[in-house]
């Protein structure tokens, strides 16, 4: 019983790690830490997701899954895109 319990508070504590790279991602957005174009935003966006998903199979929630696979999805596109433009990252903002 006890390993159950230890095992959910610790994908509820991924998930919310999930959220606070959300928030640390989108701050440094927002104060131009980083751009909006770098493997960095990307690629945290794609932890943050992921992070969330791993949370929500503690607590399961449609709605909520349906938007971080978009998030998932979109950020390997992003990365993709980022690395096939700038010749695998080379030239491109990293941060």
């Amino acid at each position: 019983m006890s390993f159950a319990i230890q095992t959910s508070t610790i994908l509820e504590a991924i998930g919310v790690g999930g959220f606070l790279l959300y928030v640390l991602n989108y701050g440094m957005l927002t104060l131009r830490y980083i751009n909006g174009h770098s493997i960095t935003y990307f690629a945290l966006n794609l932890l943050a997701a992921s992070a969330v998903l791993i949370g929500l199979t503690v607590s399961f929630n449609l709605a909520s899954a349906m938007i971080q696979v978009f998030w998932v999805i979109m950020s390997t596109i992003g990365m993709a895109l980022h690395m096939r433009r700038t010749g695998h990252g080379e030239n491109g903002p990293l941060f």
